[in-house]
């Protein structure tokens, strides 16, 4: 295996072309850096980073990030064994509605729901608008928008 101890940095936009270190991670598994780097946002202390971009230096990943909005920290979610994947509508005013929420066992299942563009719940084909790692939750999210394609036996 090319990468034995990969690292994963975020680092943070400080104007033009300018970026610093804001989180760093040794211990960390190669699919849940690549389950990361699909996502658009990343949740940490009530701040929402927005990627901008990601990188590579030898065993070193990065994601380039920007402040996209901020807020109080929400609660972690007592969980089971696992890691927690939600489904929500991609749907501001109301709310987000979860579609569905599951525990899987290891990032690469994560990867493959987050990095699907089509999804199929309670009858419906959703189509993938983003994806979150929500650290302060202890979540995965899969934002989607019903495509008006329904599904029939």
């Amino acid at each position: 295996m090319k990468f034995r101890n990969p690292v994963l940095e975020y680092r943070l936009r400080k104007g033009n072309d300018h970026y610093v270190p804001i989180y760093h991670y040794r211990e960390i598994e190669l699919e849940q850096i690549l389950a990361r780097r699909e996502c658009e946002f990343f949740v940490k202390d009530g701040v929402t980073y927005k990627q901008l971009s990601s990188a590579i230096e030898d065993e070193l990943f990065i994601i380039y990030v920007e402040i996209y909005e901020e807020g109080p920290p929400e609660p972690a979610i007592l969980t089971q064994d696992g890691i927690l994947l939600e489904i929500r509508e991609w749907n501001a005013i109301k709310g987000h509605p979860l579609i569905m929420s599951e525990y899987v066992t290891n990032h690469l299942d994560v990867l493959s729901t987050i990095g699907s563009v089509y999804t199929y719940h309670q009858w419906k084909e959703w189509e993938r608008d983003s994806a979150e790692i929500d650290e302060d939750r202890k979540a995965y999210v899969l934002y989607v928008t019903p495509t008006g394609y329904s599904i029939t036996e």
